[in-house]
């Protein structure tokens, strides 16, 4: 209690330096708070948007199909997959697709194409598909001899609504597949490679068409929480119990963009040095010179017969002291602007494009960690810096300092 009481005074007796210290821990505690609830928020946004609409969270294929993917690699009984999907807690929704190449034409022209079978209803459910619709409309149902168009694709052939399609490919049973589909709309997924390929078509009338019965290629996931994609993972193969399925979450079946993601929130941690040389130079610059100006009082200190470890603790819990005020000064700044640029969030003007999506607003993200990494980080700088002047004040020698002072 007694040194709790001397590192309160000593804190106080040079107030205007205390202040200046205090101010560069709290304006970088803050910044540190803002700047990873900020990164957190955008790029669980972009990972949520990009997954959730796109890919889907977790995908279960065929355990080969990723590697060399093939028309014949297939999952067979969609039904027991799907009504253990529908079992699993955090599952929000599931949707099957069909995929194959092909070669679609409207009178002269003519493209390569992705073939792709997606039931109206679940992926609308799923991914919101009915979203990426720019003209006409989406699916009438999930055997519609009908044909939506990637944007890009629509104008290579100078297809309008209303044309018949002519779409060329091959069955798993090794016939050519040749048939024609109604042009109902058109769809723009924010990718140009996907937009440029994508024929898409009801599942049961793809099935047809490629003599897949009710087999098929994927089946996308989305769960309730971006959180919690592993633990479902897990729990799904678990329940399943099919080695010639891979239940495989985003990270893995989208691993160039997990990559991104993971190089662009590296660029966090120079911030965190940045912060920390704040932190470090004026918690350095206070104990420095409170030590150099009390050489005297801590001289006396030792000639009364007090411990160097006392001294040391003395002069740490003045800097912890100040770095915890200072924290709950930063932390309340921190959440108060976590919190408004959580609901209205950073607005670009020209629009932000990642992984073939645009985004325009970037919104934060009120967690635990973007206060506990600037707290760790801000105790250990303080702590790093200021325990060198404390173990120089402890080895005061008491008859020297007492001449010089």
């Amino acid at each position: 209690m007694v040194v709790l009481k001397m590192a309160f005074r000593n804190i106080l007796r040079q107030k205007r330096r205390t202040v200046f210290t205090a101010l560069s821990i709290i304006g970088g505690f803050t910044l540190a708070v803002i700047f990873i609830g900020w990164a957190d928020g955008s790029y669980n946004g972009i990972i949520d948007r990009f997954t959730r609409t796109r890919l889907g969270h977790i995908q279960i294929h065929e355990k080969t199909y990723l590697a060399r993917p093939s028309l014949y690699k297939t999952v067979a009984d969609v039904p027991r997959v799907g009504a253990v999907l529908d079992g699993t807690k955090a599952v929000e929704s599931w949707a099957p697709r069909v995929y194959s190449a092909g070669l679609a034409g409207d009178g002269d022209k003519s493209a390569g194409v992705q073939i792709i079978g997606l039931d109206p209803e679940r992926e609308v459910r799923t991914t919101h598909f009915e979203r990426t619709i720019v003209r006409g409309r989406f699916f009438s149902g999930v055997a519609a001899r009908e044909a939506v168009l990637g944007r890009v694709l629509a104008e290579i052939l100078q297809a309008k609504l209303g044309d018949e399609i002519v779409l060329l490919s091959q069955g798993a049973d090794g016939s050519i597949a040749e048939d024609q589909f109604v042009l109902v709309g058109v769809a723009s997924s924010g990718d140009e490679m996907t937009d440029r390929t994508a024929y898409y078509l009801p599942l049961v009338t793809a099935q047809d068409y490629l003599v897949l019965d009710a087999k098929v290629h994927e089946i996308a996931v989305v769960v309730a929480r971006l959180g919690r994609v592993q633990s479902v993972a897990r729990a799904v193969t678990a329940r399943l119990d099919d080695p010639s399925l891979a239940v495989e979450p985003w990270q893995v079946f989208a691993r160039s963009f997990y990559n991104a993601m993971k190089a662009d929130k590296a660029g966090m941690w120079v911030m965190l040095l940045v912060i920390v040389i704040i932190v470090a130079v004026g918690v350095l610059n206070t104990v420095l010179m409170s030590v150099l100006e009390r050489r005297r009082e801590y001289g006396l200190l030792k000639a009364i017969g007090t411990r160097p470890g006392r001294i040391v603790r003395l002069i740490v819990l003045e800097v912890l002291l100040l770095s915890f005020v200072s924290m709950a000064a930063g932390a309340v700044l921190g959440l108060g602007a976590n919190s408004f640029l959580a609901r209205h969030g950073i607005r670009f003007s020209s629009g932000l494009t990642y992984g073939g999506m645009v985004f325009d607003t970037m919104n934060s993200e009120i967690n635990a960690r973007s206060f506990l990494i600037p707290a760790v980080t801000v105790i250990a700088a303080a702590l790093l810096v200021g325990f060198f002047p404390a173990l120089k004040a402890a080895r005061t020698d008491p008859a020297r300092t007492m001449r010089m002072h």
